[in-house]
């Protein structure tokens, strides 16, 4: 009874006089400030519709026919002048001969191709900017799809996301670099994980709201002195995404390992950042509104 006494006391002294490992963490390991709903993101398949395939041998067809009867009808345009040049002129070339008005016609097809050909040229580049800009009768679906979809964008093509949750939002905001925002974070989180080591909460400020600083603050004011958090390394991945006219909303996932350099104890990264940014102000950072442990 004495030994089992013994070993009791052995494991609460333990406990109590160990270092909580998790309050080590930048925000104290607990879940501070404001909190969403979040769920993993797969990139979609573009929707790739026949219609385009269905519409290509068609229009090759159209331009084949095309050529065709524009070569006949110019040759044919060509001789018929020839003969009207020959028929005009009478006397002036009372000798000559058939293959005489075939090589005039044969000429006058050439001119009219090169005078044709010269006016396409011309006319190309405002025949882009209509069919880019949404004039183009013949595919207004694809024009209107093409809009849509790249529309938040600026108008580059960007790969398509979901949510793997149907309750969660992931529409990014305009203008958006998803790989960019989530190559800075997890540079942020070393930053910021290094600063609270230290207690620079002024370097904190920077990256914080003010209603979150506040509260980080007083989570850091409960350890004492420098710490020796280490992050081993870290991932991102973006859970949600959602904006209106006036704030753009983000949350990010991390994942990694972080050791106490001190102790040696190892511990998971298993933290989520939600993030806001003001729309309405030009070149507005994205501040940290809420973590979660």
């Amino acid at each position: 009874m004495k030994r089992i006494f013994t070993v009791f006391a052995l494991i609460l002294t333990v406990s109590f006089a160990a270092p909580h490992v998790e309050a080590k963490k930048f925000g104290g390991g607990k879940s501070i400030g404001k909190s969403y709903k979040t769920a993993p993101v797969k990139q979609q398949q573009p929707q790739q519709t026949d219609t385009l395939k269905q519409q290509q041998p068609a229009s090759n067809q159209t331009t084949k026919s095309s050529t065709k009867k524009g070569l006949m009808g110019g040759l044919l345009g060509g001789l018929l002048a020839g003969g009207l040049l020959a028929a005009f002129f009478g006397g002036a070339f009372d000798g000559i001969q058939f293959m005489d008005i075939l090589i005039i016609g044969l000429i006058a097809f050439v001119i009219f191709k090169l005078f044709k050909a010269m006016r396409g040229a011309k006319s190309t580049p405002m025949g882009h900017r209509e069919a880019y800009a949404g004039n183009s009768p013949q595919q207004p679906q694809q024009t209107a799809q093409y809009r849509q979809q790249n529309a938040p964008f600026g108008g580059a093509a960007q790969p398509e996301y979901a949510s793997t949750d149907s309750d969660v939002p992931f529409n990014l905001p305009p203008g958006f670099n998803m790989q960019a925002f989530l190559n800075g974070s997890r540079e942020h989180y070393r930053t910021l994980q290094e600063a609270w080591n230290l207690n620079r909460l002024e370097k904190i400020r920077e990256y914080v709201s003010p209603a979150l600083f506040d509260d980080l603050a007083a989570e850091r004011a409960k350890l004492d002195g420098e710490q020796h958090t280490e992050v081993m390394y870290v991932d991102a991945e973006l859970v949600r995404a959602d904006y209106d006219a006036n704030m753009a909303h983000l949350s990010i996932k991390f994942s990694g390992r972080y050791k106490d350099r001190i102790e040696g104890v190892e511990e998971d990264i298993t933290d989520v950042w939600h993030l806001e940014r003001d729309l309405q102000t030009p070149n507005a950072p994205w501040l940290i509104v809420g973590i979660q442990a």
